[in-house]
């Protein structure tokens, strides 16, 4: 049976720099991931500002299918705010980025095996011990002194370790997205279109990628899908006429029900499977690698002092909650908040507010400018509220 100081399950960006990182502090990691090939199928609309640099070091130009100067938001009036940032973003071609990213930590040391679905771990007096699972049909099983979840949402793996991460129905979006050749939009921003009509408790993206498009939608689950929604607001946009579909993804993202514990015995989970998600807007890439360099510099200690237990492991909770999470439960507010506006609210906000407020409101700072402008409208005060 193989044997490691760590075990990743899934190989998405969180995984990756987790892997990297402990890798390059000397252990012997290895990830296991269950597509065939790194990246694909992508479930993301691809964007990425470029402070997550600071996280990935610079991003080769062959994974970047677009450079962006920033967004605009869309109220239902077809209204906008251009916000755009000094340091610009980019559409990513995932299929690319996270290769590179799992490449990036083979080289500095890590082991990759793909095709590789893990089913169960392994549990001994309590303590996760190793894994099971399924190489290319075949089964094996691998022990390790810490085994890592980054697998994304759907994962039975933190329940069979005592971790709680189902999420409520009403804290989930299910999203389509389509990429598309052929459509007319400006290709130095990202598009978000809001509305109740067109996308209820979520929005429409455009992400422009050269040639291609990412377009898609995130609603809360109702009696419509995400697909008839999509279909019903793209059928009657001029930007679309004569554009074809060469790829669809589909998927869902947790907007809320952040974990108080994200550890036990010998085990920890991150990233998307861990709700690290940002609830406003659906980004995880991001905060999966945020969440992954935090865990591995917390495994990183555990392990030189020997001690993998629940409490040693407990830092993570710890560290994740003051450096990402009381921001992304400020987020998660506003998400409550702004699913809860008219249309008519939506495009009186779109006339009050500044391209830097929706800035700095994605980033779970300055609500209170929110909040007043809200209070304005006495049927909107105990709103306004819930963002203190």
């Amino acid at each position: 049976m193989n044997s490691f100081d760590v075990i990743i399950v899934g190989a998405g960006p969180g995984g990756s720099l987790c892997a990297k990182t402990l890798a390059k502090a000397g252990y012997k990691v290895i990830m296991y991931d269950r597509r065939a090939e790194i990246g694909n199928p992508k479930r993301c609309g691809e964007g990425l500002d470029k402070k997550a640099e600071e996280l990935t070091g610079p991003i080769p130009e062959r994974c970047i299918a677009q450079h962006i100067k920033g967004a605009r938001i869309y109220a239902p009036n077809g209204k906008y705010l251009e916000a755009t940032v000094d340091y610009g973003g980019y559409v990513l071609e995932r299929k690319v980025f996270d290769k590179w990213m799992a490449t990036e930590a083979v080289k500095t040391g890590a082991k990759l095996q793909t095709d590789t679905l893990i089913t169960d771990l392994i549990i001994e007096n309590g303590v996760v011990k190793g894994v099971r699972g399924n190489f290319v049909g075949q089964p094996f099983e691998a022990r390790a002194k810490i085994v890592v979840c980054a697998t994304g949402a759907e994962s039975p793996l933190p329940q069979k370790a005592g971790i709680a991460t189902a999420c409520k129905l009403n804290l989930i979006d299910t999203c389509i997205q389509y990429e598309m050749i052929g459509v007319k939009i400006d290709p130095d921003f990202i598009h978000i279109y809001m509305g109740n009509k067109i996308a209820p408790r979520g929005y429409v993206w455009v992400f422009p990628k050269g040639d291609t498009a990412n377009v898609g939608i995130g609603i809360v689950p109702g009696s419509k899908t995400p697909k008839e929604y999509l279909d019903a607001w793209i059928s009657g946009r001029p930007e679309f006429k004569g554009a074809s579909v060469i790829e669809v993804n589909a998927g869902i993202v947790p907007v809320g029900g952040l974990l108080k514990d994200m550890v036990a015995d010998g085990f920890v989970v991150l990233g998307e499977a861990a709700h690290h998600v940002n609830a406003i807007h659906g980004g995880g890439m991001k905060e999966a690698m945020f969440s992954g360099k935090i865990a591995a510099e917390v495994i990183d200690e555990c392990l030189n002092k020997g001690d993998v237990s629940k409490q040693a492991l407990s830092k993570f909770n710890e560290r994740w909650w003051k450096e990402r999470g009381e921001k992304l439960e400020r987020v998660e507010r506003l998400r409550e908040v702004v699913e809860k506006l008219s249309d008519e609210d939506m495009n009186d906000l779109a006339e009050a507010l500044k391209p830097q407020d929706l800035i700095d409101f994605a980033g779970g700072a300055r609500l209170s400018v929110l909040a007043k402008v809200l209070m304005r409208k006495p049927s909107l005060v105990a709103l306004a509220r819930h963002l203190f």
